[in-house]
């Protein structure tokens, strides 16, 4: 055979094997040219190096309590960024087994997954690492199928390599579950164990990790609040994939497979969760702060995606107890208002006629959204009117548990007309920190914070303020005695147009008081005679240092305590009293940080010397005698039948023996009802009421503070010395290092006093 003719027959096969090796090398060279191209950007932007370093992500802005527990948080999303020391080996190892079982060891791409994926077509599984989610999760939006898939998974896989190459495997895990959203509003792993499981993640065990693993799969479909039995199929999954891993043995996995969810699922919305009416004031803080406080390129922060720390002076275990205490008593006083006023035609309101309630009703309407809403839209008076009286399905709030019914909007106007309100704060006197805030009873269905925006009568707790204005001017002792006997301040004085002569609530008269006494017992006619000797001016003066701001009227009627002022303020103005004569503004944000912890600002009490040191022990010793054997007694009695009172005070008797100075108070008709209470080392303030002013018990026995508000203090303050870590003081109130001028002990002032006028008698002869 020659040698064309050989030459001929081997060339087809030549041809093969080159073409086959030119495939070969096409394929070896086809994913690095892929790979190339598309690092630089050719099939679409890819996120430059600073933005892998420093990926962007919506952080929440957390509210922190001065025991370092989270109370709440302000986001677009629930995220809040945790250390992966932080969290627990269980989670890290169940993602790893079930998601990515070479993580540790692949360059951010699995190419053993990803020749299974190809060569089986998907039906083993997929092949993206977790590498390759976060770089999804961080850097694009979902993409839609063909040609933008294709490119998006090209970008997925540059992205992980770069992300492998800049972060350490611990790295790259933490930012995946900081990333990813467990849903209701569970966005990344701090979150989920939070309202999942209640639990920070570190101390999340081997099921609940399992629990949250599993959602990873696809949240929706695995929601276990929704579908149970499905998320407790797809948890034993993951531990199964445990198993296989060797991370748990199958005896283990027989036994915990057994396990219930046991969820403790915990919404984070703002209606819910601890402090919501506190919470609420920290949003409005927080945004008048970001306004005059903006960053140093001229942009201001945003509180729901800049990851913000928020320190604050509330304590949880205080508040807790705050809220509790809210609860049990304003439950109580609810059932006996509707037991003992119910029944009567013109419920909740008194002294009122149908037309009156009917403006009071239709005043209340026009300040809903609703009717603003259809005003808005320009819908005619009339027929706003008729949606108002037309019954629709609601749900409407009860103390037992919210009530679905029928009834039209004006009556439910009404139905919470009849609701008694509070508000109740408990301050360190010393330092100004608010250490509880109850603004409300219900913050989903009465949104209105009566602790700080809140202003009602103040009644007798303002009589102290007169008391220390005269003790301040004059040195009184607690033991300077007055004639309990009607005063009059005449027509002209401090611009009086008629003479002003108030009675005594019980219409008694004829002792002769100490001013220890008739400061316990509220008595109207020694307060008018203090007023009558130092005048309004002063008091004024007194009431504006303390830290009262509202209108005061500079005339003697004040003296009752005629003007209005908040539960916030009253706390305060308190605070001289058991703080050497020193006010302390009240205060509730101590420093704001970024979400690097860098301190933006810090905070500090606003203080001011109102009176002297004696003084205002002198007024402490004064307001001890309101609960030894004033209107605040009932705080003192140990057993015994109570009457009427045990249908309205929860925890009666409360048996306190510790010295507690306080006031209580309680407005005309009944409309507002207070009580203060103070230990050396806290104050505490509540008021109970109603909405409006004309809905209101009719007798006092029910009516008055030390019924309507006094409980909810004893409640809180047992519960507080049933809790030994607070330290919550049971010592006297201290006195002034350099004593005290006049005489504090009324039997010491009483037998001076019968001394003096023996010896006067004596001089002159008897």
């Amino acid at each position: 055979m020659s040698k064309k003719t050989k030459q001929s027959q081997r060339s087809p096969f030549r041809k093969y094997m080159n073409v086959l090796w030119l495939l070969f090398v096409l394929g070896l060279i086809t994913p690095v040219v892929v790979f190339y191209i598309t690092s630089l950007g050719w099939l679409g932007p890819l996120p430059g190096f600073e933005e892998i370093e420093n990926p962007k992500s919506n952080l929440a802005s957390q509210i922190i309590s001065s025991d370092g527990k989270t109370m709440g948080k302000f986001y677009k999303e629930n995220r809040t960024h945790v250390d992966y020391h932080e969290i627990s080996p269980n989670i890290i190892n169940a993602l790893i087994a079930t998601e990515d079982e070479r993580f540790l060891k692949h360059p951010g791409i699995d190419i053993r997954s990803l020749a299974r994926a190809v060569t089986k077509l998907g039906s083993a599984g997929g092949a993206s690492t977790i590498t390759q989610q976060l770089a999804k999760n961080l850097f694009h939006e979902a993409a839609p199928r063909g040609i933008e898939r294709i490119k998006q998974k090209l970008k997925e896989w540059v992205i992980a390599v770069r992300l492998e190459r800049q972060y350490t495997k611990q790295e790259i895990i933490t930012m995946y579950l900081n990333q990813f959203d467990f849903i209701n509003q569970a966005v990344g792993i701090q979150s989920a164990a939070s309202i999942y499981f209640n639990e920070q993640p570190d101390s999340l065990n081997i099921v609940e990790s399992a629990l949250l693993v599993g959602m990873v799969k696809n949240p929706s479909l695995y929601n276990p609040v929704r579908f149970p039995e499905r998320a407790l199929e797809r948890r034993n999954v993951v531990l199964a994939q445990m198993v296989r891993n060797k991370i748990l043995s199958p005896e283990a996995f027989d036994t915990l497979k057994t396990q219930e969810l046991n969820l403790r699922f915990t919404r984070q919305g703002h209606d819910e969760g601890l402090a919501p009416y506190f919470r609420e004031y920290v949003r409005e803080f927080m945004r008048k702060w970001v306004r005059e406080n903006p960053k140093e390129d001229g942009s201001h922060y945003n509180m729901y995606t800049d990851g913000l720390k928020i320190y604050t002076t509330i304590d949880t275990r205080m508040q807790q107890h705050a809220e509790e205490a809210v609860e049990e008593h304003l439950s109580n006083l609810q059932r006996v208002f509707f037991k003992v006023e119910g029944r009567r035609k013109t419920f909740p309101f008194n002294s009122i006629n149908e037309n009156q309630i009917d403006n009071i009703l239709k005043q209340s309407m026009r300040r809903t959204d609703r009717y603003r809403s259809m005003k808005r839209s320009g819908i005619p008076e009339d027929s706003i009117l008729t949606v108002f009286n037309t019954p629709t399905p609601m749900s409407v709030f009860s103390w037992d548990d919210d009530i679905d019914t029928v009834m039209s909007p004006m009556d439910s106007i009404r139905y919470y007309k009849g609701f008694y309100r509070t508000g109740f704060v408990a301050v360190d006197p010393h330092t100004g920190f608010v250490k509880a805030w109850v603004g409300g009873i219900n913050f989903k269905h009465f949104k209105f914070d009566h602790v700080k925006t809140g202003r009602r009568q103040i009644g007798s707790t303002f009589k102290p303020f007169v008391y220390a204005t005269a003790i301040k001017q004059m040195k009184y002792s607690p033991c300077f005695e007055v004639p309990d006997v009607r005063t009059c301040i005449e027509k002209g004085s401090f611009g009086l147009l008629k003479d002003w002569c108030p009675e005594n609530s019980n219409k008694k008269y004829g002792e002769v008081r100490t001013l220890r006494n008739a400061l316990a017992n509220s008595v109207n006619t020694i307060t008018t005679y203090l007023m009558k000797q130092i005048g309004p001016e002063p008091v004024v003066r007194m009431s504006r240092d303390l830290g009262i701001t509202g209108d005061i009227p500079e005339q003697p009627s004040i003296a009752l305590g005629t003007l209005d002022a908040s539960v916030y303020e009253v706390a305060g103005a308190y605070t001289a009293f058991v703080n050497e004569g020193v006010y302390t503004q009240p205060m509730m944000v101590t420093r704001i940080e970024d979400k690097n912890g860098t301190v933006l600002q810090e905070f500090s009490p606003f203080t001011r010397e109102v009176m002297n040191e004696q003084d205002a022990y002198v007024m402490t010793e004064i307001l001890k005698g309101v609960t030894t054997h004033g209107t605040g007694a009932r705080l003192r009695l140990k057993h015994g039948n109570y009457n009427h009172f045990n249908d309205v005070v929860t925890g009666f008797p409360y048996g306190f023996d510790n010295p507690i100075a306080g006031k209580t108070g309680t407005t005309q008709n009944n409309s507002d009802g207070w009580f203060v209470g103070m230990v050396p080392n806290l104050i505490g303030v509540a008021w109970a009421g109603c909405e409006d002013r004309s809905a209101h018990f009719r007798g006092t026995a029910y009516g008055q503070g030390a019924t309507t508000s006094l409980p909810t203090w004893a409640l809180f303050m047992r519960k507080c010395y049933d809790d030994p870590e607070l330290k919550v003081s049971r010592d006297n109130f201290p006195k002034p290092e350099g004593g005290v001028d006049v005489v504090i002990d009324c039997d010491k002032y009483q037998n001076e006093k019968d001394s003096d006028r023996d010896e006067r008698l004596k001089n002159l002869g008897f």
